[in-house]
Formats: C-alpha cells, sequence, structure tokens
C-alpha cells in the first residue's frame, strides 16, 4: 500500500485466502485490506495516537439510513456525552475529493449533526466545523485534540 499523509503507525497483517487483512481495533478483528480500508486505519490510528481520543469512542463503518437509503458512515467519534463530535469520510488515495465528496459527508451529518467534519483520502485531508444553526461550515486547519 501507498505511504499516506500520516504518521508512521505499526498495524497488524495476517494473510488469508490469497488476500491481506489488516487488524481493525475498533472492530476487533481482521479486514480486507483495500485502498479506502487503509486510509481509514491511518484515520482511526490519527485518532487515537495523535488526537488522544479514547477508543471507546470511536466507532467505524456502522449503518445509517438516508432518504430509505442504506448508507456507513466511515468514523465517528463521540462525546463523552454521547452526542457525534466528529464524522469521517474515507476515500481511497486515488480518489480526488470534490464538491460530491462535501455533499456526501454534509448528507450524512443531516442525520448524525456532528460538530466537525474531516474528508480525507490520506494524501489530501479537509476538516470543517459545523454550524448546523446557519448551515453552513467553516474550513479549519485541523480537528481539535480530545479534550474531556
Amino acid at each position: 500500500m501507498q505511504k499516506l499523509n500520516f504518521s508512521t503507525y505499526n498495524f497488524r497483517f495476517k494473510n488469508s485466502e490469497n488476500k491481506v487483512y489488516i487488524f481493525d481495533v475498533i472492530r476487533k478483528k481482521f479486514v480486507v485490506l483495500q485502498p479506502e480500508e487503509w486510509v481509514r486505519q491511518h484515520v482511526v490510528h490519527h485518532l487515537i495516537h495523535q488526537k488522544k481520543y479514547p477508543i471507546s469512542l470511536i466507532n467505524v463503518e456502522k449503518q445509517l439510513v438516508i432518504n430509505n437509503l442504506k448508507k456507513r458512515y466511515d468514523v465517528v467519534v463521540f462525546k463523552p456525552n454521547g452526542n457525534i463530535n466528529i464524522l469521517v469520510e474515507c476515500k481511497a488515495p486515488e480518489i480526488t475529493i470534490t464538491q460530491a465528496t462535501f455533499d456526501q459527508i454534509a448528507r450524512y451529518n443531516m442525520q448524525l449533526d456532528a460538530n466537525y467534519l474531516m474528508v480525507t483520502n490520506g494524501l489530501n485531508h479537509f476538516y470543517c466545523k459545523t454550524n448546523s444553526t446557519e448551515d453552513n461550515y467553516t474550513f479549519l486547519r485541523d480537528i481539535p485534540d480530545f479534550n474531556r
């Protein structure tokens, strides 16, 4: 897999049935290593190791229903009170981040109401603070570190 614009992490891998798997510390299982999964795992480790979010507040790949369609978010980080603090949309490194990507995460956020959004393809990262009362977002340099 290609080098991403994140710190280097010690991932666990295994090979089975001619596929490579990576261990997901959130789901506590090995998952097939695809380009988007490579990005997702870097995001998870970035949240844990650099941003200091507890593993217990991070959730990966859960289903939500938008306009009667089943969708899956990539990563959410909860606040200790159970509200969603950060919503992350991951794309494979070869996918360019476009307005359509922001439209996708905005649709998800209409349902989830996160305070912060992160969109990344592992090479380029975009961060926003949402304002649900004015229905807009402000771009930031980074998402905040965990703060009890």
